[in-house]
């Protein structure tokens, strides 16, 4: 099989690549757009859907469910927000068919196959770490800051005096709709890009750019920069953190597994074309022998 066989006819001039990449680009621009809009259209359903946690912890303290309007302009700024999001997830799959299409034509047909996995399990990944940051992480925050609440004693005042008792101070929960859409936003991109790691890391490794030896060596290192990333990406309380840092690792030690099963495949793979050599050199008292005797002469 020769190598015009293996990889299709890419000898176009660069001019017909740029052209061909501002197609994929305004072919992109426009599903996001279409998805943006179709997202607008449902914004109230889709902003009720993300307030599920929320309630849910509300309901269980007894609390109404109310999220308010700061600004004038607050009610369309999440509606766009929300437009966003749903519209960057719902383009995303028609996204990376075009970006596919471009880079494909300059693969060979081996690249191509063990590239179309990762490309797949990419976005599944997102959602799974968006599904886990939804329904597991977000209640859990929103549990642990909805405990500082304040609710004072009901008490009667005496009309004057310096014994007359003031009604006990309450500090209670009233969210900004926008706020609170822009920390549920934070959690799901953060866990969805972190639920990235055991793709990458894969991906790297079928690259040869990472092995399993060199991730397990340098885990401690990771151990450090997970934790770093935890305290970033999520708000300041101990419970998301520690869940973000056992999640990441968790997935850390995944990928290590998986590399070392793509070089597990990739050295069966090269041995069974006669390439690898993994014989095992032993020690014979009678080659050494013959070989200080050689050595003599």
């Amino acid at each position: 099989m020769t190598q015009t066989d293996e990889i299709d006819d890419s000898a176009a001039p660069l001019i017909e690549h740029l052209a061909e990449l501002r197609t994929r680009l305004i072919h992109s621009v426009v599903a996001f757009i279409i998805g943006m809009v179709i997202c607008f259209t449902v914004a109230t359903p889709v902003f009720n859907f993300l307030t599920n946690p929320l309630c849910q912890v509300l309901a269980e303290r007894g609390q109404d469910c109310d999220l308010i309007f700061i600004s004038p302009q607050e009610g369309f700024f999440v509606a766009i927000k929300v437009s966003l999001l749903g519209g960057f997830m719902l383009s995303f799959p028609y996204i990376g068919m075009q970006m596919w299409r471009f880079v494909a034509p300059g693969l060979y047909r081996q690249e191509k196959n063990a590239f179309l996995p990762f490309l797949l399990a990419s976005p599944l990944m997102f959602l799974l770490g968006a599904a886990f940051a939804f329904y597991v992480v977000t209640p859990l925050a929103y549990d642990f800051f909805l405990g500082f609440q304040q609710f004072g004693a009901e008490g009667e005042a005496i009309p004057a005096g310096p014994e007359a008792v003031q009604p006990g101070l309450s500090v209670v929960f009233q969210g900004s709709a926008q706020e609170y859409l822009n920390l549920t936003i934070k959690f799901i991109v953060a866990f969805g890009l972190c639920f990235q790691l055991p793709v990458l890391l894969t991906l790297m490794g079928k690259a040869g750019l990472v092995s399993a030896e060199g991730l397990g060596a340098v885990r401690k290192y990771a151990v450090v920069a997970i934790l770093v990333l935890a305290a970033l990406v999520t708000p300041p309380d101990v419970i998301t953190q520690v869940i973000l840092f056992v999640v990441v690792y968790g997935l850390y030690e995944v990928s290590i597994f998986l590399v070392r099963r793509v070089e597990t495949k990739r050295e069966d793979q090269l041995r069974a074309e006669g390439y690898y050599d993994d014989e095992e050199e032993f020690d014979d008292p009678l080659m050494d022998e013959f070989d200080e005797d050689d050595r003599d002469r």
